[in-house]
């Protein structure tokens, strides 16, 4: 489970934020919103974290965050040009040539050897505890230019002070430790680019490291609508399951629509559906923008749900209505259902009624000053917070902050 996110000069965040979602044990459990931070912890983290506050305010920054730290470690060896993709650091003068600095902290796998995985997939349970992946960014003029610190470390069963796995300094040089062993990858160092990570390029030569969570973090952040309503469709004529599981879905939020089925024509495949009282079956593009906004990231929570990991939905509320809203957070709290693996859900939004269906610990906000600066914080950060309080009607308030201010 990821439990804490730190930037700092990244797009609307200027001074350095830090944001921890870990649950003491003392904390009730609240209706299977948590998720130990690993398998033994008595530290847990929600299982959704809805992002709330003013348009502009900063809340995709956080969202930006995670995907760029996970996707840079992933594949950022893919890169054939210089320089970094998805990455702004604060716009002034002083931040010009400040870094961009980011890190996260979850739990995860402490053997990555190439022994420990065979035995993994052999069966054995493994040693589990937290892992920490720092990175800081130089910029120059304005321009993030190269990686000046990697790191990735590690506290076995969450105790003791952090070990390195690996740390690579602004030369380059990379020190391994023997959950990373680089006997025998040395070579890579000497090709090692500036914005290239070091997990993503010793992974691309079957090197053990690339932890199992960075595989399964995916967001909609970025998507072109058009393309993305070919990519959905396409990968839901690939996945007839897929396609059985949303018709489910479809008729048990009750929106009119009996079955989508997917049909194939000349340009590709396109979906049809049927609707309750009518006679003839509605195309894709006559279909309403909530059930098409629907359909658009069932693909990603399903297989978030499926495999485990994070899903990362930038404007989560946009175009589904708000009873809809609540069932979506239901899958993932639904342990023994639909969520056995404890996937994570964050979210951004607007729409206030959901606050009805959240617990305080799955509450963020996101607030900007009059400078431009995003600051973050939890609701278990602002004190006197009750269980039983109407969060709801606080926030509308502006008791907790992060609300937009008119006249």
């Amino acid at each position: 489970m990821l439990y804490r996110l730190e930037l700092e000069n990244f797009y609307s965040v200027r001074d350095t934020q830090v944001l921890d979602l870990s649950i003491p044990p003392n904390v009730p459990e609240g209706g299977n919103r948590f998720a130990a931070l690993f398998p033994g912890s008595p530290y847990r983290a929600p299982k959704v974290v809805a992002i709330y506050g003013a348009n502009a305010s900063g809340k995709t920054t956080i969202l930006k965050a995670l995907n760029f730290l996970f996707s840079f470690a992933r594949e950022s060896v893919q890169r054939t040009v210089p320089g970094f993709a998805g990455l702004e650091r604060f716009n002034d003068t002083v931040s010009m040539s400040r870094p961009i600095r980011l890190a996260v902290e979850l739990g995860g796998i402490m053997d990555l050897t190439p022994d420990a995985m065979k035995r993994i997939e052999a069966g054995e349970v493994p040693a589990y505890g937290l892992l920490r992946y720092e990175l800081e960014i130089e910029v120059k003029d304005g321009a993030a230019i190269r990686v000046t610190t990697e790191a990735l470390r590690q506290r076995p069963d969450g105790k003791g002070k952090w070990q390195r796995v690996f740390e690579r300094d602004e030369q380059g040089d990379v020190k391994g430790s023997t959950s990373f062993p680089i006997t025998g990858y040395r070579h890579l160092l000497n090709t090692l680019q500036p914005n290239v990570s070091v997990i993503s390029s010793f992974a691309m030569f079957q090197h053990p490291l690339l932890v199992e969570q960075l595989s399964h973090v995916i967001s909609n952040l970025g998507w072109d609508i058009t393309p993305n309503d070919r990519a959905v469709v396409n990968f839901l004529a690939s996945n007839s399951s897929l396609v059985d599981a949303l018709n489910a879905d479809l008729r048990r939020i009750d929106i009119g629509v009996e079955a989508m089925r997917i049909d194939h024509g000349p340009d590709g495949p396109f979906p049809m559906f049927k609707h309750e009282g009518l006679e003839l079956e509605m195309p894709w593009q006559l279909e309403s923008g909530g059930t098409r906004a629907f359909i658009r990231i069932f693909p990603l929570l399903s297989l978030t749900l499926a495999r485990g990991g994070i899903a990362i939905i930038d404007e989560f509320d946009l175009m589904i209505h708000p009873l809809v809203l609540p069932e979506i957070l239901a899958w993932f709290h639904g342990t023994e259902t639909r969520n056995p693996r404890n996937a994570q859900l964050w979210i951004t939004c607007h729409s206030a009624s959901l606050l009805d269906d959240l617990a305080k610990e799955e509450i963020v906000f996101a607030e900007k000053d009059s400078g431009g600066r995003t600051s973050i914080y939890s609701l278990m950060d602002i004190k006197a917070v009750r269980r039983g309080d109407n969060i709801y009607s606080k926030y509308l308030s502006g008791a907790y902050g992060a609300v937009p201010h008119i006249g």
